[in-house]
């Protein structure tokens, strides 16, 4: 395998004027605001900035880009990642269901991340599975505002399972600002 040189790499660039290592200028960020007061209102805002900080990492790249693979043998990509975060929606909400598990949207492990085509159907569809269940699993947790209360077969905490969510889009976000860079040279913020 021939490993790239660093002057191989993309040129590093953002669309920040101010600070060259930001993604964009604080004033320009959608995800700088007050903060919220209460426990459940801040799980919540995190939650949502990292959401769109996943989909800002995508935006401007076409569907090759998108669904190009990190380091072998890793498959992952970003377009594998809104996949598998769709994914983790649907699974959450099993999380907190007494009923039997909803099925796999993307078929068996990792069909997320192996199982994509690099064509715009498949972006805009990928988008709209996301959105969709991103929906339905805030929808799910709407009744249920007390974050010490427990759902679901094995009782999760509603506190839990908002932590936990915003671990998984926090690590892939991580890993979205290293597709990205390698993509085309933007960095992260």
């Amino acid at each position: 395998m021939r490993m790239q040189r660093l002057s191989e790499q993309p040129a590093r660039w953002t669309k920040s004027t101010i600070y060259p290592d930001m993604w964009a200028d604080p004033g320009d960020d959608p995800r700088e605001g007050a903060s919220p007061d209460g426990e459940l209102a801040t799980l919540q805002d995190y939650l949502a900035s990292y959401r769109m900080t996943i989909l800002m990492k995508c935006e401007g790249l076409d569907p090759d880009q998108l669904a190009t693979r990190s380091v072998p043998p890793s498959s992952m990509s970003l377009l594998g990642l809104l996949r598998h975060l769709a994914e983790d929606e649907r699974d959450w909400r099993n999380w907190i269901s007494d009923g039997g598990p909803l099925p796999k949207i993307y078929g068996p492990r990792d069909a997320d991340f192996d199982d994509l085509v690099a064509v715009q159907a498949e972006v805009d569809l990928a988008l709209s599975t996301l959105a969709r269940e991103q929906s339905a699993t805030d929808a799910a947790l709407a009744g249920h505002p007390d974050l010490g209360e427990r759902l679901g077969k094995d009782r999760i905490s509603v506190r839990e399972l908002q932590v936990h969510r915003i671990e998984e889009y926090a690590r892939h976000s991580g890993h979205a600002d290293l597709l990205r860079e390698c993509i085309d040279g933007r960095v992260g913020q």
